[in-house]
């Protein structure tokens, strides 16, 4: 997928900061944005002399940094929620479309942590005993009711 297509709206979208976001990220995730940042570290960096390497100087790339990265929270997060989102409901399709899969787990990532961690000792304690080879089926029968 090129840059571009990232940036064109498949869908008509109410949601501008969504769309707004994956551009960006699309964008200012790429090599050149990085060259460009190279670029400017540098120039600052060369500009000091000249500055006297001064309170002034100073503060200006520190306050640059500090608001491209406070900026940049934002647009990785919603990034990040998007993809987990897609990627949720990817896994949950695949659930629903698996016959012998359990459809209890589709939306799992809505319990709460310490639902969620019940059932990651319930999986655990299934690797563990389908790994031992001297279990009894119906011991892990049981464990996977």
């Amino acid at each position: 997928m090129s840059s571009h297509d990232a940036c064109t709206p498949t869908v008509a979208s109410k949601d501008s900061f969504g769309h707004f976001a994956a551009c960006a990220s699309t964008y200012l995730g790429s090599h050149w944005a990085f060259a460009v940042a190279i670029a400017v570290i540098v120039i600052w960096g060369i500009t000091g002399p000249f500055f006297h390497y001064s309170d002034t100087w100073q503060l200006i790339i520190n306050t640059g940094t500090t608001i491209v990265t406070f900026l940049m929270v934002f647009l990785i997060q919603n990034t990040q929620n998007r993809d987990a989102r897609a990627m949720n409901l990817k896994l949950n399709e695949l659930i629903r479309a698996i016959e012998s899969a359990r459809n209890q787990m589709i939306d799992i990532e809505h319990l709460s942590d310490s639902d969620l961690d019940l059932l990651a000792v319930k999986y655990e304690k299934l690797r563990s005993h389908q790994a031992t080879p001297h279990k009894s089926i119906n011991e892990v029968a049981t464990l996977k009711s």
